[in-house]
């Protein structure tokens, strides 16, 4: 009776629906995505403005946050960075009609994932679908275990990484990125295999996009980013994670 018990818990937490925060000051693509995501069973809220936003995140707590990056009070990047740093674990997708790399390359420092309007719903839906599946599942006693490498720690159940005891603030798709690497030290990986583990096969869009996240992984972890030691990269194949010895740090 116990176990059919304990059985019954773990059926009920899979099927709780996932969490949407969508936040956009354009009421009708705020609606859209509020109707078509609700229709999709996501328990979905919605905010339009910046500071109201920030508000429904502290009440709400989203499992992900799609957020507009030009609202009328704050400009999304700085809440994306606040939502961050508030609760590390919440995944954000920027939406945005600026095309430009840079913006591009700003928005990937703090957010998981970056989408350009105008946009196709089913495109945003896979985008939801690969990053709710990002978010930590059931694992074993040893898979919950802090990793170490001299002094670099990554703390898969606290999802947290450090270096030499100062935190590093990672988004949810860096720290998954540096989890997978951790998981397999002096594995050469092209790009195509870390999207295949990482980001799932469902991901949408340009493969040179992990290049972006682990350029900003070397800029928050190594101590030289232009000389990096624990993420290498290996001519024409792709990365691979090789860490030093402590006394070589």
């Amino acid at each position: 009776m116990e176990e059919k018990s304990k059985q019954s818990r773990t059926a009920e937490t899979a099927q709780t629906p996932k969490k949407i925060l969508i936040v956009d000051d354009d009421a009708a693509i705020r609606k859209l995505i509020y109707r078509f995501l609700g229709q999709k069973n996501y328990q979905v809220e919605a905010a339009e403005d910046g500071r109201t936003a920030l508000k429904r995140f502290e009440e709400f707590s989203p499992d992900l946050v799609i957020l507009d990056v030009i609202l009328p009070d704050i400009i999304g990047y700085e809440v994306c960075q606040e939502m961050k740093q508030r609760w590390g674990g919440t995944l954000v997708m920027l939406l945005t009609s600026l095309t430009d790399v840079e913006h591009h390359v700003t928005g990937l420092e703090w957010a998981d994932a970056y989408l350009t309007k105008p946009f196709h719903l089913r495109v945003l839906e896979k985008q939801v679908q690969a990053l709710l599946r990002l978010l930590p599942s059931p694992s074993t006693a040893a898979e919950r275990e802090p990793l170490h490498f001299g002094k670099l720690m990554i703390d898969p159940m606290r999802r947290e990484v450090s270096f030499d005891n100062r935190l590093i603030s990672l988004t949810a798709l860096e720290f998954d990125l540096l989890h997978f690497f951790a998981q397999h030290p002096g594995r050469v990986c092209s790009r195509q295999q870390l999207i295949r583990e990482v980001w799932d096969h469902e991901f949408v869009g340009d493969g040179r996009v992990v290049d972006v996240h682990i350029g900003q992984i070397r800029r928050k972890i190594e101590p030289d980013s232009t000389q990096p030691i624990y993420i290498r990269t290996s001519r024409g194949v792709g990365y691979l994670f090789d860490p030093p010895e402590p006394s070589k740090q």
